[in-house]
């Protein structure tokens, strides 16, 4: 009797040509490009999470959202945050959620959590470019900007 299992199939669809990708040389860069996108109805309600993935070139090769939580957090799922980054064969990724309560400042937990991804990160040669915090008008926070990466 010949034993069966189920096959994994691993792909990743783009349907923007490379040559239109966004390339990001800034956190100024990343933070119009994401608050553009960004539900202006839910930002001042609820925590979001998002990666920004990217290739070699620092060109995006798209966003993921990764969690929605509450008023006050949200909970990421390393697993399924590496299985992204992995499943796009990105090298390179920026880090994003918002605080509804509008400050900026990122909290222990924030610096916890970037540090985790940050020391995990290592083992597949991915970088951390920037984790950037938005407020609900718009004004971010950049931990590469400011020191924290």
């Amino acid at each position: 009797m010949k034993t069966q299992v189920n096959e994994i199939k691993i792909s990743y669809k783009g349907g923007l040509k490379s040559s239109k990708w966004q390339k990001i040389g800034s956190s100024q860069d990343a933070a119009e490009l994401l608050f553009e996108d960004w539900n202006k109805d839910t930002i001042g309600i609820q925590e979001t999470f998002k990666v920004v993935l990217l290739n070699n070139s620092n060109k995006v090769k798209g966003v993921y959202q990764l969690s929605r939580g509450g008023i006050t957090s949200t909970l990421i799922d390393l697993s399924i945050l590496f299985a992204v980054i992995l499943k796009s064969l990105s090298v390179a990724i920026i880090l994003v959620h918002n605080h509804p309560s509008g400050k900026l400042q990122p909290s222990d937990a924030d610096k916890r959590l970037t540090n985790k991804i940050k020391k995990a990160s290592r083992i597949f040669d991915i970088t951390i470019l920037d984790h950037l915090i938005f407020a609900p008008d718009g004004d971010y926070y950049s931990f590469s900007d400011n020191g924290l990466l």
